[in-house]
């Protein structure tokens, strides 16, 4: 509901102000037809075949908007993940994947089942955007790269107001599927360590975390990220010595 009030430039501006990001926070949308994502402003379409990684690097790291389909994706993997390939027998098999990261065939079907995605069937296309240009109107997940650091101030914000429990799995390689498939196909905030692709093909830095959230959700944990600011619980969290008397820092915050 909150969604199509959003002031995205605003937005931005308190993210920036709490977090101070270096990455271009970016959305991510699924269109039903390759017209419909063609129909977006400035959209650019790749003219090599790239993985999903590298497309989402190139909205995050470049500041382009950038549209593909299956046809623009370099395999099977790249593509079920965001529903744009079947999740069929042969994929859920795993055998590309037996030897080259798993043991076993077995082991790398059981990799396979253990990935979170979108079903395949109902969409076509992808687009992601940097969420400053607003283009998407609105993306159906933001997602924002941060260090460990900076990260866990992001989860107590969403963690300020109506608190719950964030738990997260890792399927190790194909990690998109720990974050924007699963913040895809459940809408709950979802946390990844990046893999190796998303580091050798789509620019992720060593230091960095990825998350992807609802627009609603980004929305919560900024509101709740300003409350811990108010508080002395900021970003940069400044170090207090480890040989230090700590009584004197946790009195400003408990006493």
């Amino acid at each position: 509901m909150r969604t199509a009030s959003i002031d995205w430039d605003e937005l931005l501006g308190r993210l920036q102000a709490v977090l101070r990001i270096r990455t271009t926070p970016i959305g991510m949308k699924l269109f039903e037809t390759r017209e419909d994502m063609e129909a977006v402003p400035r959209v650019r379409r790749p003219k090599d075949i790239h993985t999903t990684d590298q497309i989402v690097g190139m909205a995050c790291r470049l500041n382009w908007t950038v549209g593909v389909t299956m046809d623009d994706l370099v395999g099977a993997q790249c593509g079920a993940v965001i529903g744009l390939h079947p999740q069929d027998d042969k994929w859920l098999s795993g055998d590309r994947m037996a030897g080259v990261w798993f043991e076993t065939l077995e082991d790398a079907s059981a990799h396979q089942h253990a990935m979170e995605f979108v079903d395949y069937g109902t969409y076509e296309a992808m687009v992601v955007s940097p969420l400053g240009a607003k283009r998407l109107n609105p993306p159906d997940v933001c997602l924002i790269y941060a260090t460990p650091a900076q990260m866990i101030i992001l989860i107590n914000g969403l963690q300020w107001r109506g608190y719950k429990k964030m738990e997260w799995g890792c399927v190790g390689e194909s990690a998109c599927a720990d974050s924007w498939g699963r913040a895809l196909r459940t809408g709950e905030p979802s946390v990844s360590i990046p893999c190796f692709a998303e580091r050798r093909y789509g620019g992720v830095m060593e230091d960095e975390l990825l998350i992807a959230l609802t627009p609603e959700d980004l929305v919560v944990a900024v509101e709740g990220m300003e409350a811990l600011s108010r508080n002395g619980l900021r970003y940069p969290i400044p170090p207090y010595g480890i040989q230090t008397d700590a009584r004197a820092g946790l009195g400003a915050s408990y006493d």
